[in-house]
C-alpha cells in the first residue's frame, strides 16, 4: 500500500525534533518500501502550503533515498520505470521554482542521477535546460545554471578518457553557443539594472553561475566554442575582475557578498588557464596580472575579501610558476614589495583570527593545519612565497630574512605589545625554511639550506616551548607547531629534550595549546628514522603512558555532552598512538583505560557526530584488545560486551561495523575452546539477512561470523543453522564483485570447522555457485580465492576431503568439469599465489595430490605429471615461515572515506592463519611425505615418478625424496 502525504509530511517534521529523530528515520524507511514513496517526496518539496523546514527536511530524505535506491552496481534501475521517468521529467522544473535552501539538496539529488544516466540514458537533460534560459529571468536562469553545474562539475577531478570526452562534446555540442549567448545578455542585464539593486545582485548571481560553468566546461580541454571566442571571453571576465558598484556591497564585513564570489571564481578560471591553455591564453592574462596585483594591494584585512585574496594568490603563484612570467619578479626590489604589499598585509594575524582562536578554537585547528586551509590568505601568501622561493631562492631568503629580523627586534623591545611582529617572524620563517611537500607522516622532508632551522629554533622559539607563563598562547602555538612541522630536523637527542616540555603542554589550560600539543605529540610518537625505527619506542614512551593517557581521557571527558566529547579528534588520535606505542605495556593499566573508553562509547553513542573521532575511537578499543585480549580474553569480552551489545540493539549504524570488527579480534584472541554465553546470544542475529543489507557492515560481519564458526561447530550442526549460514554465502557471492570475496571467507570458516558429515550434502550446490561465478567473467581476485579454497579443501584429505572428495563433487555437478577447471585455472593460478601462507597450502595440497588421491593416480595420468611440475616450480621459490608482525600498519585517516562504506580497524586487523604451522621447512615435509606415501603404497610413487616425469623434473623430485 503506498504512503499517504500526510504521514510523510509528519515524519519529516518529527526528524527536525531531537526528541523524535531516531523513531522518525526509522518509520521513513518502512515508508520508503512502499511504491512511489520519492514521488510523494517530490510533491513534498513542491508544496508552496507547507512551511520551508518542512519541505527542506523531504528535499534531504529524496536526496539520501536517491541514493541508495536510484541503481544497483549493475547499473540498473531499482525504481519502476514510471517512477524514473516521472522523477527526470519533474526534477529539473522543480529545482527552478524552489527557494535556494531546496536547490542545493535538488542540485546534489541530480548531480547524483547524472553519476548513473547522463548522458546516454538522459540524453534530453541538455536540451531541457537550454530551452528554459532566457535573456533577462535572473530566478530562472539561475535554477537552470545550478542543475547544469552540479551535473558539469563531476568532470573537474576525471582522469581523461574516451567517454569522457564525448559526454563533453555532447553538452558542447548543444549548450555552447547558448552558453556565450547568455554571457552576453547577463553583462547587459547587469549594465541595464546597475541602480537596482535587487534586480543588480541577481544578475550578479546568474554571472557568478556562468564563471563556474566556464570552469567545468574548460576542466579537461580547451573548448573550441571558447577558443574562438577567447578575446571576447576574456575582455568581459576582465571587466568583472575590477567591476565596482556600491549597491552590491554587504552589510557583514564577514561574509563575502556576489561580487566577491564572481572575482575569486574568475582567478580561479584564470588560474586554470595559466596551468593548462597558457599557450592560448598566451598575452591575454596580461590584464589579468596588472589587476590581480592591485586587487591585493588595495584590499583590506576584512574577512569578506578571504576568497577573493586567496584566489587571486593562487593566480599570481601559477604566473610566477611560469618561467616568462616568472622573471618580472626576479628583482630585490620588487620582491620588497611584493612582500611589503602581499605577503605580509596576508600572513599577518588579524583581529578576526584572534577572535577565532578565542571563540571557536577547534575550527581554528582545522584551518590552521597544513593541508586543512586551502582557501586561508595565510596559506595562499605562503604558497606564493614558495612558488617565488624555488624560482630565486637566495634573493627571496635574503629579502624575507630582512624582515623575520625586523620583526623579530621590534618583539625583543617590546614583547607585550609586539608579539603578534614574532608570529609574522616565525611564520615567515616557517614559509621559507620548507621545501618541497610537507607529508602527513614526517611533515618537513627538506628544507633551505640558506637557513638553519635547529639554530632558529633554539634561540627564538624554545623558550616559548618551555615556559609556564608569560607567553601569549598563540605564541606558544606558534612553538607547538614548529616543532610539528619540522619534526624530521630533529636528531634522536634534540628530540628527548624537547619531548618532556611538549608533553607539558598538554595540561595548560588553553584549549588550542594542549590541542596541539596532542597534534605533535602523536606526530612525534608515529615519526620513524631513516632505517623506519620509531624515534620513541616502547620502552620510552611506557614510564610515562598512564600519566599521559589520563591526561588525555580528562580534557576529552571535560564537557559530557555527547557532541562535545567527540568535537576533538586530535585528543582522541593521540590516545590511540599511545596505545599502539607502547603494546603489551597496556596490561597494568588496562583496567583504567578500558573504563574511560567505555564510558565514552556509551556517551557518543547517544548521538555520533564525528567520524574522525569515532574512528580513532574504536582504533584505540582495537589496539586494547590486540595487546591486552590474548592475556586476559575474559575480562575483555565481559566488560566490551555490554556497550556493545548496546549499540546493536539501538540499531547506531555508525558503529556496526567497528563493533563486528572488534567482536572478532576478541574472538580470534581466544581461538579455542567453548563460546561464552555472550557469543552464543551473538549467532542468531549474525545469521539475520538483514543485517547483510548494508553493504558496510558485510567485511565485519564476515570476520566476525568466521571467527564464531571454529569456536561453536558443533553447536551450529545440532541447530541446523549450516544452512543458514550457507544461505549468508550465497547471498555474497551474488553480491557481485564487492562481497564475494567475503563469501569465501564464510565458506573456508565451515569448511575447516565442521565435519565432513554435516556439509557433503550441500557441497554440490557450493561448487555450482562457485563454478557458476567462474563462467562468468570472474576477476583475477576471484580465481586465486576459488584456488586458496581449492588447496584448503584438497590438503585436508585427513578431515575426510581432500582432492578426490573435491573431485567427486564436481562430477556430481557436471560430468568432466574438473579437468578444464584444474588445468586452466587451478594450475595457472596456483603460480601467481603471493601470499606465503597461501603458497605453502599450495605446497601441501599438490604434494597430497601427488601421493594419496586415487583419481590421479589412476584416472589423470598426465595430470600427475602436471601437478607435479607445478609443485616443483611452486619450491623453485619455497614460502618461508612467516614470523609474528607486531607492527600496526598506520594508514592516516584523512587516506580512508567515512560514511557508508567499511572502515578496517588497524590495530586490530585479522592475522593470516596458517593452516598448517606444523610444517615449517617445506622442501624438507615434500620429500618426507612422498617418501611415507611411497613406502605406505609398495612403491607405487616412485613408479609414477619414473613413468610420468620428464628426466629434469625426476631428478628434482628424487633430490627431495632421498
Amino acid at each position: 500500500m503506498a504512503s499517504d502525504m500526510g504521514t510523510l509530511v509528519q515524519l519529516l517534521e518529527a526528524t527536525l525534533d531531537h526528541r523524535q529523530h531516531k523513531q522518525a528515520e526509522i518509520a521513513l524507511k518502512t515508508e520508503e518500501k512502499k511504491p512511489e514513496f520519492s514521488l510523494l517526496l517530490l510533491n513534498i518539496v513542491a508544496s508552496g502550503s507547507l512551511p520551508l523546514n518542512t519541505r527542506l527536511s523531504g528535499a534531504l530524505c529524496f536526496k539520501n533515498f536517491i541514493k541508495f535506491n536510484w541503481v544497483d552496481e549493475e547499473g540498473t534501475y531499482k525504481l519502476a520505470e514510471n517512477e524514473v521517468m516521472t522523477i527526470k521529467k519533474e526534477l529539473i522544473g522543480l529545482m527552478i521554482s524552489v527557494p535556494p535552501s531546496i536547490q542545493a539538496q535538488l542540485g546534489e539529488t541530480i548531480s547524483v542521477i547524472a553519476d548513473s544516466d547522463f548522458w546516454t540514458r538522459w540524453d534530453t537533460l541538455v536540451d531541457d535546460l537550454v530551452s528554459r534560459l532566457t535573456l533577462d529571468n535572473a530566478k530562472v536562469n539561475i535554477g537552470v545554471l545550478e542543475v547544469a553545474h552540479s551535473i558539469f562539475k563531476r568532470w573537474r577531478p576525471l582522469f581523461a578518457s574516451d567517454d569522457l570526452y564525448t559526454e563533453i562534446n555532447h553538452v558542447l555540442s548543444k549548450f555552447g553557443e547558448p552558453y556565450i549567448q547568455l554571457l552576453a545578455s547577463t553583462d547587459r542585464q547587469i549594465e541595464a539594472n546597475k541602480n537596482n539593486r535587487e534586480a543588480l545582485i541577481q544578475h550578479v548571481e546568474v554571472m557568478n553561475l556562468l564563471v563556474k560553468l566556464f570552469y567545468d566546461l574548460s576542466s579537461q580541454d580547451l573548448p573550441p566554442i571558447f577558443e574562438d571566442n577567447l578575446g571576447d571571453v576574456t575582455t568581459l571576465l576582465h571587466k568583472y575582475l575590477t567591476y565596482e558598484n556600491p549597491l552590491l556591497a554587504t552589510d557583514d564585513d564577514s561574509e563575502s557578498g556576489p561580487l566577491e564570489f564572481v572575482k575569486a571564481g574568475i582567478c580561479e578560471v584564470m588560474t586554470l588557464y595559466m596551468h593548462k591553455y597558457e599557450d592560448a591564453f598566451g598575452d591575454l592574462c596580461k590584464p589579468f596580472i596588472t589587476s590581480a596585483w592591485s586587487l591585493l594591494t588595495t584590499i583590506g584585512p576584512e574577512t569578506i575579501f578571504d576568497i577573493l585574496v586567496s584566489k587571486a594568490l593562487h593566480f599570481l603563484t601559477a604566473v610566477a610558476g611560469l618561467d616568462r612570467h616568472a622573471q618580472n619578479f626576479n628583482n630585490e626590489e620588487i620582491l620588497g614589495q611584493v612582500v611589503e604589499k602581499v605577503i605580509l598585509p596576508n600572513v599577518s594575524l588579524r583581529g578576526s583570527d584572534i577572535e577565532q582562536f578565542e571563540d571557536e578554537p577547534i575550527e581554528y585547528i582545522r584551518r590552521d593545519l597544513e593541508g586543512s586551509d586551502a582557501d586561508t590568505r595565510r596559506r595562499a601568501a605562503t604558497d606564493f612565497l614558495r612558488k617565488l622561493l624555488e624560482k630565486f631562492e637566495r634573493l627571496v631568503t635574503d629579502v624575507v630574512g630582512r624582515y623575520i629580523t625586523h620583526y623579530l627586534a621590534a618583539f625583543t623591545r617590546d614583547p607585550s605589545s609586539e608579539w603578534k611582529s614574532k608570529d609574522t617572524a616565525v611564520y615567515l620563517f616557517s614559509a621559507i625554511a620548507a621545501k618541497g611537500v610537507i607529508t602527513a607522516t614526517h611533515g618537513v622532508k627538506t628544507t633551505n639550506t640558506l637557513v638553519d632551522v635547529v639554530d632558529f629554533f633554539q634561540n627564538n622559539i624554545a623558550n616559548d616551548l618551555i615556559a609556564d607563563t608569560g607567553v601569549e598562547p598563540i605564541l606558544k602555538v606558534d612553538a607547538i607547531k614548529f616543532l610539528y612541522t619540522f619534526r624530521s630536523q630533529l636528531t634522536k637527542t634534540q628530540w628527548s629534550a624537547a619531548f618532556p616540555p611538549l608533553v607539558k603542554n598538554l595540561a595548560s589550560s588553553n584549549y588550542v595549546v594542549y590541542t596541539y600539543a596532542s597534534i605533535a605529540v602523536e606526530r612525534v610518537l608515529f615519526l620513524t628514522n631513516d632505517s623506519g625505527e620509531h624515534i620513541f619506542g616502547k620502552d620510552e614512551v611506557t614510564p610515562f603512558a598512564k600519566d599521559l593517557l589520563e591526561l588525555l581521557f580528562q580534557l576529552i571527558e571535560k564537557d559530557p555532552a555527547p557532541e562535545k566529547i567527540q568535537e576533538n579528534e586530535f585528543l582522541m588520535r593521540c590516545v590511540m598512538r599511545v596505545l599502539i606505542v607502547i603494546k603489551d605495556s597496556i596490561l597494568p593499566i588496562t583496567d583504567i583505560v578500558l573504563q574511560h573508553l567505555i564510558s565514552i562509547t556509551d556517551i557518543i553513542g547517544r548521538n555520533p557526530s564525528n567520524p574522525r573521532f569515532y574512528y580513532y575511537h574504536f582504533e584505540s578499543l582495537g589496539a586494547l584488545v590486540r595487546y591486552a585480549a590474548p592475556s586476559q580474553p575474559e575480562k575483555l569480552e565481559n566488560d566490551l560486551y555490554p556497550p556493545f551489545a548496546g549499540i546493536l540493539q539501538n540499531d547506531v549504524q555508525e558503529f556496526m561495523p567497528y563493533v563486528f570488527q572488534l567482536f572478532a579480534a576478541l574472538l580470534e584472541a581466544r581461538p579455542h575452546g567453548p563460546l561464552s554465553e555472550f557469543y552464543k546470544a551473538l549467532v542468531a542475529p549474525v545469521l539475520m539477512p538483514s543485517l547483510w543489507e548494508s553493504r558496510g557492515n558485510v567485511p565485519a560481519l564476515a570476520r566476525l561470523l568466521s571467527s564464531i564458526i571454529p569456536r561453536s561447530a558443533a553447536d551450529i550442526v545440532a541447530n541446523n543453522q549450516v544452512e543458514p549460514i550457507l544461505g549468508i554465502f550465497q547471498k555474497l557471492m551474488s553480491g557481485k564483485a564487492r562481497t564475494e570475496l567475503y563469501g569465501f571467507d564464510v565458506l573456508e570458516a565451515v569448511v575447516t570447522s565442521c565435519e565432513v558429515s554435516a556439509i557433503q550434502q550441500y557441497f554440490p550446490t557450493i561448487l555450482t555457485i562457485i563454478f557458476t561465478r567462474l563462467n562468468n567473467n570472474a576477476p583475477e581476485k576471484f580465481k586465486q580465492r576459488f584456488v586458496r579454497f581449492y588447496h584448503l579443501v584438497a590438503s585436508r584429505d585427513q578431515s575426510g576431503l581432500g582432492a578426490d572428495f573435491f573431485i567427486q563433487n564436481s562430477d556430481t555437478v557436471q560430468d568432466g568439469v574438473y579437468v578444464p577447471i584444474y588445468l586452466t585455472i587451478i594450475l595457472p593460478s596456483t603460480q601467481q599465489l603471493a601470499r606465503p601462507l597461501e603458497r605453502k597450502l599450495a605446497v601441501i595440497s599438490l604434494t597430497k595430490t601427488l601421493a594419496d588421491s586415487q583419481a590421479f593416480a589412476v584416472k589423470y595420468v598426465k595430470g600427475w605429471g602436471k601437478t607435479c611440475e607445478a609443485l616443483l616450480k611452486l619450491l623453485e621459490n619455497p614460502p618461508m615461515p612467516v614470523t609474528a608482525d607486531d607492527v600496526v600498519v598506520d594508514v592516516d585517516v584523512d587516506d580512508l572515506s567515512f560514511g557508508v562504506g567499511f572502515t578496517a580497524l588497524n590495530t586490530c586487523k585479522k592475522i593470516p592463519r596458517d593452516e598448517w604451522p606444523e610444517v615449517t621447512d617445506v622442501k624438507l615435509w615434500v620429500g618426507s611425505y612422498l617418501k611415507g606415501a611411497d613406502a605406505r603404497q609398495a612403491g607405487a610413487i616412485a613408479g609414477y615418478v619414473n613413468e610420468r616425469l620428464s628426466p629434469e623434473a625426476k631428478v628434482v623430485l628424487v633430490s627431495y625424496m632421498r
